[in-house]
């Protein structure tokens, strides 16, 4: 996240001496509504209009983004035409002379293929045209070029030439930040996928042959389990949404729970203190289902007794705080450290560095997990989950 406030702080930069150069040029005695001096309006109305353009932008470069944004880039240019285009063609034209695009997208093929701006003059037969002079400011991320701006102005400018260049840059950077938000959602539907691959085949295959044994003795309870069987791959295996609801992951948890239970019977003892007013937290999907799933593991674990396991979902404030706590066999923090920086992966370590990787990439580091442990003394982990975080919002509770 600090490489994104970067970004945009040297982003805005261009546009503060743009703002700033613009209020010199239009200076008057008077303020203007309370606004300071001529060059501070300036300055507001420059960042005000960026602020505009920033959030299509960020969806990438695509027709209908680069149609919310035009107009308001080319007021940040103050010319009489301005066009973004693609690789392919120009996306949208705002302003007079949109006879031009054919001979624009001819003389982009330099600029796109090179990288570097150009201006040049336009022909045109059209004698109250008042676009003769284009210039050219190629869209580059990563050093690739994606497209480029294309100011058009009555005559040619020095002072429009570098303007241009400023403000190519700026949307430069916001296209840059929807490639890193694109690369962050494949990075954790990638995630999702590997945690899927590790729903343990041993839980698949004994939890079927529990059903299985409930056929003949008790063909309703048989049922039952199958029931809470396939909602429970239903719910892992669901194809769309990054995010759920806590109360959409406490239900998966009971149905993996009610397999649990009919396999170690009285061995298995969990009890559940959930808040009403936290069930509608957003959070990762199959973020708590793992961890849950480790605590049997490790509660079941060399123990002939009862394993206790206890789910507590709590009001916070601005957070929810989730814990899950069970008096198993525990691990050695060493060994701990080790799984949660992915340079071992222990059947004793089912998707705790999978969901402690995700929960900081979406809500920062201060929010990954918190855990307790030691041999022999079970395991208590702690989530603490914000009740709103930009972009993170559940695709809807699925139909049970």
């Amino acid at each position: 996240m600090s490489g994104f406030v970067a970004g945009l702080c040297v982003a805005v930069l261009p546009l503060l001496a743009a703002g700033f150069w613009l209020g010199r040029r239009t200076a008057r005695p008077a303020n203007l509504a309370g606004l300071g001096s001529p060059v501070e309006h300036a300055t507001f109305q420059t960042l005000h209009t960026a602020s505009l353009a920033a959030p299509p932008l960020r969806a990438g470069l695509t027709e209908e983004t680069a149609r919310k944004s035009a107009r308001k880039l080319r007021s940040l240019l103050g010319t009489d035409a301005l066009c973004l285009a693609d690789l392919k063609e120009v996306l949208v034209w705002d302003g007079v002379g949109d006879h031009h695009r054919s001979e624009i997208m001819e003389r982009l093929a330099g600029p796109l293929e090179t990288g570097r701006g150009e201006a040049f003059p336009l022909t045109c037969d059209t004698p109250d045209c008042s676009v003769r002079w284009a210039v050219v400011a190629p869209l580059t991320v990563d050093d690739r070029v994606h497209g480029a701006l294309v100011a058009c102005a009555p005559r040619e400018s020095a002072v429009l030439v570098r303007a241009a260049g400023e403000v190519a840059r700026w949307v430069s950077v916001q296209l840059e930040l929807a490639d890193l938000d694109q690369s962050r959602t494949r990075l954790i539907e990638a995630e999702i996928k590997a945690l899927r691959a590790q729903i343990s085949p041993h839980f698949i295959f004994n939890s079927l042959a529990v059903i299985a044994s409930f056929v003949r003795t008790d063909p309703e309870r048989a049922r039952e389990l199958l029931l809470e069987f396939a909602d429970f791959t239903r719910y892992s295996f669901r194809r769309h949404g990054d995010f759920t609801t806590l109360a959409d992951e406490l239900h998966a948890i009971d149905h993996y729970l009610a397999l649990v239970r009919a396999r170690f019977g009285d061995r298995l003892a969990v009890t559940l203190q959930i808040a009403p007013e936290v069930l509608p937290v957003t959070l990762p999907f199959l973020c708590l289902q793992p961890l849950v799933e480790n605590a049997v593991k490790h509660g079941l674990e060399g123990k002939s007794d009862t394993c206790h396991i206890q789910i507590t979902a709590q009001d916070a404030g601005a957070e929810a705080l989730v814990v899950i706590e069970d008096d198993g066999a525990g691990m050695h923090p060493g060994l701990l450290r080790r799984i949660l920086a992915g340079e071992i992966s222990p059947s004793g370590g089912i998707g705790l560095s999978n969901v402690d990787d995700r929960l900081r990439q979406v809500y920062g580091d201060d929010h990954g997990l918190v855990i307790e442990t030691a041999v022999g003394a079970g395991m208590k982990i702690t989530i603490r989950l914000p009740k709103y975080q930009p972009g993170v919002h559940s695709a809807g509770r699925l139909a049970q």
